[in-house]
């Protein structure tokens, strides 16, 4: 049984969407118990609509909530029964496997690295989301967790996201590519030009050069580095783009009489193709680097995504990611 801890106040839509989506979960799977953290007689509540095994859900309460816009060290350091806090320290004694939250994304970074701890070796865990392509999903690695990243980090960045590829994902030798302005290894800032030797140099990795924004969701390259503020607008344009397409596209099939009449035979396939460019269904973003494993979703996730985000932790328990990062990029006490 894979224990999950989640965080059952955090994001727009707690705790409605975070309960269904657990729920969802230990229904979908009998190898998953989660451990909803927050206030338990809100929690109860939502969980008395639900059908499903109670010996693989547990409440566990905390009094506390984390504000999205509170300072997070200040939050993590004042705020110890807050469901963020409670989780972590759920993961860091071993009683969870993971932990899930749609909450302070600051938060959850601060909250990461301090109470479950680094592992020893590796300078700054990177924020991964999956990100649907036109072959399947890349991972973008980093989106959101280090903004000011030097070159050292970006190489971390980058033998982290192949092990989770070929682990996760079962893509041997997975292409690697740094984000770039141009194709030509003398563009770019100051950044990716000190980056894109070492990439080169890296004995460990399948580095292909550099990867345009344009090219990402052709699926060039399978793991996309870059620091935090490049990789955020990259995933926020991303999503962005892929709900106006899809919205787009299904108001173009209602305008007439004739439309509506296509659309009913292409609504199967179409349904398929707009559905595998949903964000939701590649569940969260992990923080890669950590002694637990702790798992970032949108703060607007719905229960769709919170129900893929828990199913993922069973994968990342099984395919031993972290320790397969201790392995390769660890050093001894």
């Amino acid at each position: 049984m894979v224990n999950v801890a989640v965080d059952a106040m955090g994001g727009d839509n707690a705790p409605v969407q975070i309960v269904k989506g657990a729920v969802e979960a230990v229904n979908a799977n009998k190898e998953i118990k989660v451990f909803l953290v927050g206030k338990e007689p809100v929690i109860k509540e939502e969980l008395s609509k639900y059908t499903y095994d109670m010996t693989q859900m547990e409440v566990v309460h905390a009094s506390e909530v984390i504000e999205t816009a509170e300072p997070p060290v200040m939050a993590i350091r004042k705020k110890k029964d807050s469901s963020i806090v409670k989780a972590l320290y759920m993961v860091k004694d071993g009683s969870c496997d993971a932990f899930v939250s749609s909450g302070s994304t600051g938060a959850v970074l601060v909250g990461g690295q301090v109470i479950v701890g680094r592992i020893k070796g590796v300078e700054r865990p990177p924020l991964a989301p999956l990100i649907p392509t036109e072959n399947g999903v890349s991972l973008l690695i980093d989106c959101g967790a280090n903004v000011d990243a030097r070159p050292s980090h970006l190489i971390q960045f980058a033998r982290m996201g192949s092990i989770y590829m070929e682990s996760i994902m079962g893509i041997k030798n997975p292409r690697v590519g740094i984000v770039n302005i141009g194709a030509e290894e003398e563009k770019g800032n100051a950044l990716v030009k000190e980056t894109f030797p070492l990439l080169k140099d890296c004995q460990d990795i399948n580095f292909i050069g550099s990867v345009e924004a344009r090219d990402i969701p052709a699926g060039v390259a399978d793991v996309v580095v870059c620091e935090a503020f490049v990789g955020n607008v990259i995933l926020k344009l991303y999503e962005g783009v892929g709900a106006t397409l899809i919205k787009k596209v299904k108001g173009g099939m209602m305008t007439s009489l004739r439309s509506k009449l296509g659309a009913l035979l292409v609504k199967p396939a179409l349904k398929s193709t707009l559905r595998s460019f949903d964000v939701q269904e590649y569940g969260g973003a992990p923080l890669l680097g950590l002694n637990g494993l702790v798992v970032k979703t949108h703060g607007s996730a719905t229960e769709i995504e919170i129900k893929n985000t828990i199913l993922q932790c069973l994968d990342f328990k099984k395919q031993q990611i972290n320790e397969k990062i201790r392995e390769k990029l660890g050093t001894q006490d």
